[in-house]
């Protein structure tokens, strides 16, 4: 059979997608079996006039394709992306778009995101994610592979690794094991993309009854012991890994498929059952927008875990040698190295101290005059010049974090060959929902920002988000003058006018209404925010009450934040994390903590749920402009474009802000800034 090309549009195993009426955006389940196939599921309109293809009497359609080699299954999801413009639905992007893929897909509808955001918790694999999908109880957790030797290729079947009782049926699925791919194993051994199954392709005689099952072509019901739904409607993990082969792996892929589709449609009706809180909603709810932007944004973590940051190599060596020196090449010269380091703490401190024990330094330093409560270098800094050992002390704490975290063997682990610094992103972490990165992405220091540096004929261009949270805060609240110091580039100028105070003082004020603080200097600022903006403050008591209760609650987009007492924190990487929060008494986590706790995340969250949305619209136009986006770090855009495309990609961000605004903050008053740049070196950029 001849592959699908633009110069044979009917033929090719996707002949029936290309016949159908496929309207834009339209869902389209896809299953991945990485070096076997794919499996397609979508709906039909179902009857005149036609219904909306997320209609819950469309029949859905599913379409199985044997595709070996990455390469063509990575031209065949082009060619449906660039011919069909569908909204991808899959289990989850880390999946169903491995890194190594070069195919961008414009829009998606990730189940495992969503229902992260719907659902709240840390939880999104597939049978958690079908049990709430279905209004089931949540199942035990899967269990791991007991080792490699049990692990699938990676890919979509990685979600189901580990859950199956049948290793050798895992293995059969592996065409890369040593019987490889057989000619009765129910796949076209010669590369010519051939669907399986005797009935010929499943989107012409497999399709779904309404009813759930396959009305025809041989395939698989939804339930019962042939499918993978067991009898008290739970999804049966291991069913994909018990399939006897890569034919019988398709085609339980195409079930699966179909299962993803009815998934997705239930979490959109959940998600327009939530309320708008705009001031003026539009004809899509927020928290379905919230979901598109949060799907796409798994899709943009895989393509920065593909591209990485640009990092130069001979300039963070000679950095790293100013900073700690040479590469140690064996233990006594790392020893040497670390004596080197300490040396100049010690020498301000009475006999030998371990400095990598916080209750021996405190002991230290109050043995020359300094009694704190803690080491922290937030409790130091004011302290500086009180003794030579605390400026010493503070001085070795940014070395030696450099030294351990980002030294030699960091740069020799995670910066490739290509001069590319690459790691693990997650989409969304903890309750505030940001983005964060492995490998020190998102902690890279000051001192070595400046081997972040474009390539040749390149630059970059950054933008951050000004005063993001005072501004988000001013949304959510819905407080009139608050909104109005918005429309001020500096919204601390106006906001220090209204508390009769200089800026630092406001800006103090502002963050102890949003952060909680209550005593000192920014319990007397959190007064006067009470008498200028008591809208904003009874927002953030609110929340602050519900957390104390142990109430749950939903961001401005619709994200669910679990307040109910835990044993620990229910805290992301990027959450602040107060000392005073653990209880001993209780071994928990006290009432004020959760308070605080809940206070701040109605601000995070829907700040990072913007950010997002921003960061998802931008990525959907630079590929015009030859660019790629390399960094997101809080509220911060990172792009690397050609030079001959900088300006274009600088007004791009300030566009994309607009328009992002304009749906998310609509009717509000409020205004969003950008600092916008184009720089050389990131270091270049006023952080």
């Amino acid at each position: 059979m001849t592959p699908a090309s633009p110069s044979h549009p009917a033929a090719g195993p996707l002949a029936d997608l290309w016949s159908g009426e496929f309207a834009p955006r339209q869902p389209l389940a896809l299953v991945v079996l990485p070096k076997v196939g794919f499996a397609l599921a979508h709906h039909l309109p179902a009857g005149p006039p036609p219904l909306p293809p997320s209609h819950p009497t469309s029949t859905p359609v599913t379409l199985v394709v044997s595709a070996p080699e990455p390469a063509e299954a990575a031209e065949l999801v082009a060619e449906i992306e660039r011919r069909c413009a569908p909204r991808w639905v899959w289990w989850s992007a880390s999946a169903a778009v491995p890194p190594a893929t070069q195919v961008r897909l414009a829009a998606c509808w990730d189940l495992a995101a969503v229902h992260r955001l719907l659902h709240g918790g840390r939880r999104d694999d597939p049978a958690a994610v079908w049990a709430a999908a279905a209004g089931l109880p949540l199942p035990p957790p899967p269990s791991r592979p007991p080792g490699p030797a049990a692990r699938v290729a990676p890919g979509q079947l990685g979600l189901w690794e580990g859950t199956g009782d049948d290793p050798a049926a895992r293995h059969r699925l592996d065409p890369t094991g040593a019987e490889g791919i057989s000619a009765g194993g129910g796949v076209d051994t010669r590369g010519t993309h051939e669907p399986v199954g005797a009935g010929g392709p499943l989107g012409a005689g497999g399709a779904f009854s309404a009813g759930g099952g396959f009305s025809a072509g041989g395939g698989f019901g939804l339930g019962g012991a042939d499918g993978p739904l067991a009898g008290d409607g739970q999804l049966d993990a291991g069913w994909l890994h018990r399939a006897a082969g890569p034919g019988e792996a398709l085609r339980r892929a195409a079930a699966l498929a179909a299962l993803a589709l009815q998934a997705q449609h239930r979490q959109q009706a959940a998600l327009n059952g939530l309320a708008d809180r705009r001031a003026r909603p539009g004809r899509t709810s927020l928290a379905v927008l919230t979901a598109r932007a949060e799907s796409a944004a798994e899709l943009l973590a895989r393509e920065l875990e593909r591209d990485g940051l640009p990092i130069d190599r001979a300039t963070a060596e000679t950095l790293l040698a100013e900073i700690v020196g040479p590469p140690p090449r064996t233990d006594a010269d790392e020893l040497a190295a670390r004596r080197r380091r300490d040396a100049p703490v010690l020498a301000h401190l009475r006999g030998p101290v371990d400095l990598r024990n916080p209750a021996a330094v405190r002991a230290a330093l109050r043995a020359v005059g300094i009694d704190v409560p803690d080491t922290r270098s937030g409790r130091l800094e004011p302290l500086r010049d009180a003794h030579p050992a605390v400026a010493a002390l503070l001085a070795w704490r940014r070395t030696e974090r450099i030294a351990t975290t980002y030294g030699h063997r960091w740069l020799d682990t995670h910066v490739a060959p290509d001069g590319r610094l690459r790691g693990a992103w997650h989409g969304s972490d903890g309750a505030a929902g940001r983005m964060t990165a492995q490998a020190g992405l998102h902690n890279l220091p000051a001192d070595l920002r400046a081997a972040v540096v474009a390539e040749p004929g390149r630059v970059f261009v950054r933008a951050d988000l000004g005063q993001i949270e005072p501004r988000v805060l001013a949304v959510v609240s819905a407080d009139p003058a608050l909104a109005a110091a918005t429309q001020a580039d500096d919204m601390y100028a106006p906001v220090a006018a209204q508390l009769g105070r200089d800026r630092p003082q406001a800006k103090i004020a502002m963050l102890a209404a949003m952060y909680g603080q209550t005593t000192g200097s920014a319990g007397e600022a959190l007064r006067r925010m009470r008498r200028a903006y008591p809208t904003a403050l009874a927002y953030l008591d609110a929340a602050d009450a519900a957390g104390r209760s142990g109430r749950d609650l939903r961001t401005y987009g619709g994200r669910l934040v679990r307040l109910a007492p835990t044993p620990r924190p229910p805290r992301g990487l990027t959450d602040p994390a107060p000392p005073d929060e653990a209880s001993p008494a209780a071994g928990g986590v006290t009432e004020q903590a959760r308070g605080r706790f809940a206070r701040n995340a109605v601000i995070q969250g829907p700040a990072a749920e913007l950010f997002k949305a921003w960061a998802v619209t931008v990525r959907a136009e630079l590929p015009a402009l030859g660019g790629e986006i390399v960094l997101c770090l809080h509220d911060e855009l990172l792009l690397h474009v050609p030079i001959a495309h900088a300006e274009a990609a600088a007004d791009l961000l300030r566009r994309a802000l607009a328009a992002t605004a304009a749906y998310w903050s609509t009717a509000s008053g409020v205004r969003f800034v950008a600092d916008v740049s184009i720089l050389h070196r990131w270091s270049d950029a006023a952080h």
